[in-house]
């Protein structure tokens, strides 16, 4: 919304920095109870700004199988440790193909891979989300899953419920003054 569709945003990371805290800090917002910011994978200026500026409650990191995203992915779950921004849970995207014709399961992009990482870390995985048509048919057309009545969507809700509860925890921790204990294998 903020350039032509047609012409690409070329924009440094300072830029698109501001534009971040341009878009939070300058839009009226309606009183919310959750502000889900989606952000491109890695550890670049857009995750670090959004670390460094704004009070952030927790992360969520999505993750496909493949050991290139899984790269991405550890790299995400140590800088949010490094700016002490609490890891709410790793959702896997993309786990699995399963074909609508005759159920067949294949594991396109690797097995478990976010899986592991979530136990090496010890953060808990929210869902596996499998790679399916219609879930792309709907998000084109605007219509989220969720509100969906097949299989694939008692997925989003599951996820969506164990993040809000582990945002209740969260701030129910922080409320009552009592630290965050972490346990780590390193």
């Amino acid at each position: 919304f903020l350039v032509d569709p047609q012409q690409a945003s070329v924009w440094r990371g300072p830029m698109a920095s501001q534009a971040l805290l341009q878009l939070l800090n300058e839009t009226l917002w309606p009183e919310l109870d959750y502000l889900i910011v989606d952000m491109p994978p890695g550890t670049g200026d857009i995750q670090l700004t959004m670390a460094q500026k704004l009070p952030v409650t927790g992360a969520v990191v999505v993750t496909t199988p493949q050991d290139v995203a899984l790269s991405d992915a550890e790299k995400a779950i140590s800088m949010f440790r490094q700016v002490n921004i609490p890891l709410l849970g790793l959702v896997e995207n993309m786990s699995f193909y399963q074909c609508s014709h005759c159920g067949t399961r294949d594991d396109i992009f690797g097995t478990e891979g976010g899986i592991l990482l979530a136990e090496r870390y010890q953060v808990p995985v929210l869902g596996q989300l499998p790679l399916q048509k219609h879930i792309r048919e709907q998000a084109d057309a605007g219509v989220p899953i969720v509100l969906k009545q097949q299989p694939v969507a008692q997925i989003y809700r599951t996820i969506g419920r164990q993040l809000m509860l582990a945002l209740h925890w969260h701030a129910a921790a922080q409320a009552a003054g009592q630290p965050e204990i972490i346990i780590t294998d390193d």
